[in-house]
This record gives C-alpha cells, structure tokens and sequence, in this order.
C-alpha cells in the first residue's frame, strides 16, 4: 500500500491549525521544543521527551516540504481535509486488512484455544483511561483524554496524546502521562512532587509569583518539607514580596535550624525589608552553626555596623578577614575602625584592600583619604594619582590639590 502523508496528526503534534506556512512551521517547532526538550525533562522522562521531539521534527520537516511545494508557499485548509480524508482511510484499509490476519490467525489457533481452558481471561491492555495528568506539567491540572495517536513504524513506533486541560488542548507524549482513578485518594507525597517540579518549570520561565503560588499548595500537603519551604522562599524573594519571604524563611528555620543555611537567607531578607535588628539576630545564628563561613562573618559586621555597634562590628569583620578576605569586607572593616578612631587600622584595611584587587577604584580611593589623615603626604599623593589612572573621581581630584597645596615649596639649587 502506497504510504499516504498525514498532515493532520503532523498539525496536532505541532499544536498549529491550517492554513498554515513555512514560517507558522518553524515557529511552531521552536515553542514544542522549548516544551519537550530532554534537559527540562524530569528525572526518568529524559528518553521520552526525545523520542516526542523527535516525532515533533519529523512532522516539522513534513510539513515544510509540503509548505515549500504548495502554491504561493501557503497549505489551504481544504488541501489539508483532503489529505487527512485519505489518511484516514488509508488506515482503515491497513486496519480491515490487520483485522482480516488476525482473525486468520484465530481461526488457525482454534484449537489451541479450546483446549486452554485460561485463555478467556487473559487481561484486555487496550482500555484507555480518560482522565490524566502530565508528569512534566502538572500545573496543567487534570485534563481528559481527547485521543491517543502512534507515529513511526516498527520499534520506533512513539505513542502520543491530545488531552483537554484548563490552559488548553495538550499533545502530551504517552509516557509523560499520568490516569487519574478519582475513587482513590490522592496521597500528599505524590502532590509535593507535582507542584514541586511544576515551581521548578515557572522559575526557568522566569515566573516567580506562579512558582510561589504552586509551592503553597505543596507545603499544605507537606508542612514540614524542607525543600519546598526552601524553594518557597527564593520564589517569593525573587518576586519581591519579602514578608511572604520572611514567614517562609521562618518556617524553613524552624524546620532547619541546626543548619546555617536558612539563618543566611533570613539575613539577607530582613536585611532587604529594613528590619536590621532581626537581619542581625539571625547572621549572629548563622555564624554559630557555620563558623568558618567568611561571608557570613562579612555579613554579620556589616549589619552590627549599622546598628553602630563599632566593637561587635570590628570583632566580625576581623574574623572574616582572618578566614577568607575580601575587598567589600575589609573596606567595611577600614569603616568600621575609622568610627572607632583607629587610623592606623583603617589605613592597613585598605591596603589590604588594594593588595587584594589592584583594579579596585573605591580601594585605592579609600586608602588614599585615609592616608591624607597622617603626615604621609607624599604617599597619600602618589595614590590619589593611581586612583585617578583607574577612574574620574571628583573627591580624589579636590583631595589630591589639597595635599599638592600642603607640600613645602623647595627652591631649586643654584
């Protein structure tokens, strides 16, 4: 039998309806594979997301020859009845003829049956559920089963559906499907695995306020998860609403608190939200459960230094610096010495600084300032004229014509 192209399920695969071009193709072709690529697959759907986007670039290349060869560059919706009508029934004459072997092979095999006295109750494998679910989208809900396609031949025969969910008419590869049997109770475990992997597609998408809104349905079957309650709080950070972010982070630290982690969130989202007192108290517990953390000692001097705690400030810094150092730490650490008054500390702060990232204009800034406070004019000039070859500072300009000012004027021999 002469294979007969059938436009009509290359249409539903790539979710386009006629008339339709080559263009309307590869738009189509580029939005279903940024659906079913393998990389967003979740874990064990890997294989049939390629095999589905397979099939997917298959009817793509399909339907762009066709595309190519028609009339004006454009398939006419009437061109696509017509084709579909013969696939249809090129099928039912492949089928007829299936049917018509089979029940020779019935025929032949009578005896065999009769004398197997189980063979009646074999089980019937062909029963389709109506209501699914899909395991790569579950924010998709529960939709109903519209029909069940194959494509390919052989063993690389794919199978695939279109099911009715809320957003829309879905082709869902059939091993990505899950049947939905309402008489059984849905256990909360499989929910928390659903709206999990349905916040982890809205926050690649960029979608933080629907990944949020997933995750509360995931923790109300859950409350005491660890990782929803940890992703819940980067959604609704991300999206800007810190006090959601901070009752989750709470949650998450009364679920976590031997561990540092949520204590580093909480800091910084406090922080975000002004509450500098709270901010403190929880990098202040960070730093008990992760003391060798610099960061987090960067952390907790900065926010002691805004609450003028000078002492408590130095002390943290110092650790930091001892543990890991960095240029933003130790130009809080010179900060916080000058409003103590230690000059000489300020000054090796930053030359720390300035020894650590040589390309730093606020370090070489810094330092020459704090130079410009001691009788080491020569030098605080030398690296006002370094700060100025790294960038235009109008201060450090001002400050290195003052100190120019304060050199003592030397005659030239005669």
């Amino acid at each position: 039998m002469p294979n007969v192209l059938d436009i009509e399920q290359s249409l539903l695969l790539l979710e386009i309806a006629p008339p339709f071009d080559k263009r309307d193709v590869q738009l189509a072709r580029r939005r279903m594979a940024k659906v079913w690529h393998p990389d967003i697959a979740p874990p064990g759907k890997q294989f049939e997301h390629e095999r589905h986007l397979k099939a997917i670039n298959e009817a793509a290349d399909q339907l762009e020859r066709i595309a190519e060869g028609s009339r004006g560059g454009k398939v006419s919706r009437n061109a696509v009845k017509v084709s579909a009508a013969a696939a249809r029934e090129a099928r039912a004459e492949e089928g007829r003829r299936a049917y018509e072997a089979a029940e020779r092979e019935r025929a032949r095999s009578a005896d065999r049956e009769a004398n197997d006295p189980f063979a009646s109750q074999m089980p019937d494998h062909s029963v389709v559920h109506r209501y699914a679910r899909c395991v790569t989208y579950p924010e998709w809900g529960v939709g109903s089963v519209t029909g069940i396609y194959f494509t390919g031949a052989g063993d690389d025969v794919q199978q695939w559906a279109r099911v009715k969910f809320s957003p829309g008419v879905r082709t869902v590869p059939a091993g990505s499907l899950q049947f939905v049997d309402f008489s059984r109770p849905d256990p909360g475990a499989d929910r928390v695995q659903r709206f999990l992997v349905a916040a982890q597609h809205a926050i690649a998408e960029g979608n933080h306020r629907l990944a949020a809104q997933r995750l509360i349905y995931a923790r109300d079957a859950e409350p005491d998860n660890a990782s929803v309650l940890r992703l819940m709080t980067l959604a609704f950070w991300q999206d800007g609403n810190l006090p959601a972010a901070g009752r989750a982070v709470r949650d998450w630290a009364r679920v976590e608190g031997d561990r540092p982690t949520a204590h580093r969130f909480a800091a910084r989202i406090y922080e975000d939200m002004g509450a500098i007192d709270l901010a403190a108290e929880a990098a202040r517990r960070a730093v008990d459960r992760g003391p060798s953390d610099a960061d987090a000692w960067a952390r907790l001097g900065r926010l002691r230094l805004r609450l003028m705690d000078r002492d408590a400030a130095i002390d943290a810094l110092e650790r930091a610096r001892d543990l890991e150092p960095s240029v933003e730490a130790l130009l809080d650490l010179a900060l916080a010495c000058h409003l103590a008054g230690e000059l000489g500390a300020e000054v090796t702060a930053c030359e720390q600084a300035t020894l650590l990232d040589g390309r730093s204009t606020d370090a070489w800034s810094r330092l020459a300032h704090a130079l410009a406070r001691t009788d080491r004019v020569s030098d605080a000039i030398d690296v006002c004229c370094r700060a100025l070859r790294l960038g235009a500072d109008a201060e450090v300009a001002d400050l290195l014509e003052r100190l120019q000012e304060q050199l003592p004027r030397v005659l030239p021999a005669a």
